[in-house]
């Protein structure tokens, strides 16, 4: 194959890699930003359980200022909760479809479990110390 022949057959290969990406992040985004409702909810729960078991002492470590931090936190969970989507893509291009499709819902469980844990530390750290 000549030059030519190679530059004739690159656009093509690169109109064919960005429809292949396009279709495994459209994939990743319609599984996993509606789990994202329960990754949320399972964080709300944790910091929540703070607040109700440590009632009425947690009620005066609220302010505007703890509230802004949790604010902050939830924010970079839901950042961290983007990294899904890189471990997706890149398995998606390994060819691992159909083994990945079956196991997305345990990536779901332990990231979750994951940020559930820190969530505890924190807010056990905001809400009941010092």
């Amino acid at each position: 194959m000549n030059v030519r022949d190679e530059r004739a057959n690159a656009p093509t290969t690169v109109a064919g890699f960005i429809a292949r990406a396009a279709g495994y992040v459209a994939d990743a985004l319609q599984y996993w930003e509606p789990r994202r409702v329960i990754y949320n909810v399972a964080l709300l729960a944790v910091v929540l359980g703070h607040v109700i078991v440590g009632w009425p002492e947690s009620r005066d470590k609220l302010s505007v200022n703890v509230l802004l931090g949790f604010f902050f936190l939830a924010v970079l969970a839901n950042v961290c909760y983007c990294a899904v989507y890189a471990v997706d893509v890149f398995v998606r291009f390994s060819g691992l479809h159909e083994f990945w499709a079956k196991r997305r819902v345990a990536v779901l469980i332990v990231g979750t479990a994951f940020a559930a844990v820190i969530a505890h530390f924190f807010s056990m750290n905001i809400l009941e110390g010092p």
